[in-house]
Protein backbone atom coordinates (compact mmCIF):
# COMPACT_ATOMS: atom_id res chain seq x y z
CA UNK A 1 0.00 0.00 0.00
CA UNK A 2 1.11 3.35 -0.60
CA UNK A 3 0.77 6.46 1.23
CA UNK A 4 -0.93 8.65 -0.89
CA UNK A 5 -1.55 11.76 1.50
CA UNK A 6 -0.21 12.59 5.37
CA UNK A 7 -3.00 14.67 7.28
CA UNK A 8 -2.34 16.88 9.88
CA UNK A 9 1.50 17.79 9.65
CA UNK A 10 3.28 20.85 9.85
CA UNK A 11 5.54 21.39 6.72
CA UNK A 12 9.03 23.11 6.63
CA UNK A 13 9.17 25.09 3.65
CA UNK A 14 12.89 25.32 2.76
CA UNK A 15 13.74 22.16 0.65
CA UNK A 16 16.39 19.97 1.97
CA UNK A 17 19.02 19.91 -1.24
CA UNK A 18 21.47 17.02 -1.38
CA UNK A 19 23.97 15.68 -4.38
CA UNK A 20 24.07 19.01 -6.38
CA UNK A 21 20.36 18.69 -6.75
CA UNK A 22 20.13 14.97 -7.52
CA UNK A 23 18.13 14.64 -3.99
CA UNK A 24 15.57 17.24 -2.83
CA UNK A 25 13.26 16.71 0.30
CA UNK A 26 11.15 18.21 2.43
CA UNK A 27 10.99 17.93 6.34
CA UNK A 28 7.05 17.15 8.01
CA UNK A 29 6.10 16.68 11.76
CA UNK A 30 3.14 15.06 12.71
CA UNK A 31 1.14 15.86 15.68
CA UNK A 32 1.91 13.72 17.87
CA UNK A 33 6.10 15.38 17.02
CA UNK A 34 6.79 12.29 14.99
CA UNK A 35 9.23 13.32 11.86
CA UNK A 36 9.20 12.60 8.26
CA UNK A 37 10.38 13.51 5.16
CA UNK A 38 9.32 13.74 1.33
CA UNK A 39 11.06 13.68 -1.65
CA UNK A 40 12.63 12.83 -5.13
CA UNK A 41 15.94 11.29 -6.09
CA UNK A 42 16.44 11.84 -9.68
CA UNK A 43 18.59 9.38 -12.01
CA UNK A 44 21.84 9.00 -10.26
CA UNK A 45 23.91 6.15 -7.68
CA UNK A 46 24.62 8.06 -4.68
CA UNK A 47 25.40 6.40 -1.20
CA UNK A 48 23.37 7.79 2.07
CA UNK A 49 23.95 7.72 5.71
CA UNK A 50 21.70 7.71 8.50
CA UNK A 51 21.53 9.10 11.53
CA UNK A 52 17.88 7.10 12.96
CA UNK A 53 16.65 4.14 11.71
CA UNK A 54 14.58 4.80 8.51
CA UNK A 55 12.23 3.06 6.96
CA UNK A 56 12.42 4.44 3.00
CA UNK A 57 8.51 4.01 0.92
CA UNK A 58 8.63 4.28 -2.36
CA UNK A 59 5.48 6.37 -3.02
CA UNK A 60 6.43 6.58 -7.13
CA UNK A 61 8.97 5.57 -9.81
CA UNK A 62 11.30 3.08 -8.48
CA UNK A 63 14.79 2.57 -7.39
CA UNK A 64 17.46 -0.04 -6.31
CA UNK A 65 19.29 -0.15 -3.01
CA UNK A 66 22.10 -1.74 -1.41
CA UNK A 67 22.53 -1.56 2.71
CA UNK A 68 25.87 -1.46 4.10
CA UNK A 69 26.39 -5.14 4.50
CA UNK A 70 24.73 -6.40 1.30
CA UNK A 71 26.16 -7.01 -1.90
CA UNK A 72 23.30 -7.30 -4.52
CA UNK A 73 21.20 -4.71 -5.14
CA UNK A 74 17.49 -4.84 -4.66
CA UNK A 75 14.80 -3.27 -6.79
CA UNK A 76 11.97 -1.60 -4.37
CA UNK A 77 9.08 0.10 -6.72
CA UNK A 78 5.73 1.98 -6.02
CA UNK A 79 3.85 0.77 -2.64
CA UNK A 80 7.45 -0.82 -1.73
CA UNK A 81 9.47 -0.15 1.40
CA UNK A 82 12.98 -1.15 3.22
CA UNK A 83 14.24 -0.62 6.18
CA UNK A 84 17.68 0.76 6.80
CA UNK A 85 19.52 0.62 10.53
CA UNK A 86 20.48 3.68 12.54
CA UNK A 87 24.27 4.80 11.81
CA UNK A 88 24.42 2.86 8.46
CA UNK A 89 25.03 3.86 5.07
CA UNK A 90 23.31 2.83 1.74
CA UNK A 91 24.00 2.79 -1.72
CA UNK A 92 20.89 4.21 -4.33
CA UNK A 93 20.88 3.79 -7.43
CA UNK A 94 18.13 5.69 -9.68
CA UNK A 95 17.12 5.41 -13.06
CA UNK A 96 14.11 7.44 -13.41
CA UNK A 97 12.57 10.08 -10.82
CA UNK A 98 12.10 8.23 -7.17
CA UNK A 99 9.65 9.38 -5.24
CA UNK A 100 9.78 8.50 -1.43
CA UNK A 101 8.35 8.86 1.88
CA UNK A 102 11.43 8.47 4.70
CA UNK A 103 9.90 7.51 8.05
CA UNK A 104 12.59 7.96 11.28
CA UNK A 105 12.58 5.78 13.99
Amino acid sequence: MTTDMIDGVCVTTKANVYFDGKCISHAITLADGSRKSVGVVLPAQLTFGTNAAEVMECVGGSCEYRLADGQQWIRCGTGERFHVGANARFDLRVSEPFHYICHYG
